[in-house]
């Protein structure tokens, strides 16, 4: 089991998240107030708070959001998860998780150029929300596969 250790929104698509002290998930829709809320497979993102240390030791004024993540977890191997697995937040909250990877915009973002790398297109996840609640850092998740 892991936690969750930010919690990021942005109002406009293509903008960098800012951290949040908590925020709503909807069912079926995504997180209130989130650019990428809606009627589609890729309501909620998460990216391992481990993958952000690694390229933290390239970029060390990286801070939570600046890949677009909404959730940025510790202590749980999002890698190992596959499409159709199921997170489930303390509360009640469960993401199912529908996509791996997302190619950056237009060639590559702002971290790609700067190291030659982004963690995005392969360790990003995506997700949708089956059931909502509210979700704030220091909650727990762990996945139905185990991991």
């Amino acid at each position: 089991m892991g936690h969750i250790e930010a919690v990021c929104v942005s109002r406009e698509k293509g903008e960098l998240k800012s951290p949040v002290e908590g925020a709503e998930f909807r069912k079926d829709w995504g997180i209130e107030d989130d650019a990428h809320a809606g009627d589609w497979h890729r309501q909620v993102s998460l990216l391992a708070g481990e993958s952000v240390d690694r390229m933290r030791k390239k970029m060390p004024e990286l801070s939570h959001g600046m890949f677009a993540e909404n959730i940025v977890t510790r202590g749980i191997d999002l890698c190992a998860l596959a499409v159709g697995d199921r997170l489930m937040v303390e509360g009640g909250v469960v993401l199912e998780i529908t996509q791996i990877g997302k190619e950056c915009h237009n060639g590559g973002c702002p971290i790609q150029v700067a190291t030659g790398e982004c963690i995005m297109p392969k360790e990003g996840i995506f997700s949708r929300v089956l059931e909502g609640g509210r979700v704030a850092p220091g909650m727990s998740i762990s996945s139905s596969s185990g991991v």
